[in-house]
């Protein structure tokens, strides 16, 4: 379980974000880390019998605060990502345990050049199958609505007035799902976090089908 003492030590850490505060108090961090990362681990278990994952990413507490106006030196909250087995299985699965900004997340966060374009292109084409996705029941229950950074009009070669104009101009791919403090530290949080990682996958798995074939359907990779 994520223990009452990550977000105490994470507000204090907000409160006193330098290196002096963090080294006085780093045997607690490596504690609430080593208990932070065993659950994250006991989630990759349980997640790799669903899915086929390609690696666990524990993200580092340390900010690149090289090219950053915010120079404090530690992020406030632990962040894990668990990634699908490539080139086949497109999307990511993410992680965020945060005081009051908790949340369960994924999709195409920064999708290269090409792969957007063979998804805007493929909603172009017939975005029925996308539709039908993320207006499940399931789906909306979990995420609501597809999320992410979007153009406020038509990308190039993309006519603006089309049907599916919301979808084509969109820059990612995001869907999003938030728990509170108190939902974090219940026992039923892992159970909750699975479940709404495995309702990503129909998305996922839509994605995949998208960015490993050309419009025609035709494998990219024989």
């Amino acid at each position: 379980m994520i223990t009452k003492d990550t977000f105490e030590f994470l507000s204090q850490l907000k409160e006193n974000n330098n290196r002096d505060w963090f080294a006085e108090n780093k045997k607690q961090y490596d504690a609430i880390l080593k208990n932070a990362t065993s659950f994250f681990t006991e989630i990759n278990t349980e997640l790799v019998k669903t899915d086929s994952i390609e690696k666990m990413n524990v993200f580092r507490i340390y900010r690149d605060i090289r090219f950053s106006k915010d120079k404090s030196p530690y992020k406030t909250n632990f962040g894990v990502s668990f990634s699908r087995t490539k080139p086949m299985l497109r999307g990511g699965y993410y992680l965020h345990i945060e005081p009051d900004n908790s949340f369960v997340g994924g999709g195409f966060w920064a999708p290269n050049k090409d792969d957007l374009h063979r998804i805007r292109k493929e909603i172009e084409l017939d975005a029925s199958e996308l539709r039908e996705i993320i207006s499940d029941k399931n789906f909306k229950k979990m995420f609501g609505e597809l999320s992410g950074d979007e153009l406020k009009t038509a990308p190039k070669g993309f006519d603006k007035i089309h049907p599916d104009i919301d979808l084509i101009r969109k820059k990612q791919y995001l869907v999003m799902r938030k728990f509170t403090n108190e939902e974090v530290l219940s026992n039923d949080f892992k159970s909750e976090v699975l479940a709404t990682f495995s309702a990503m996958r129909p998305f996922f798995d839509f994605m995949s089908s998208v960015l490993t074939t050309d419009l025609n359907g035709e494998s990219l990779y024989k």
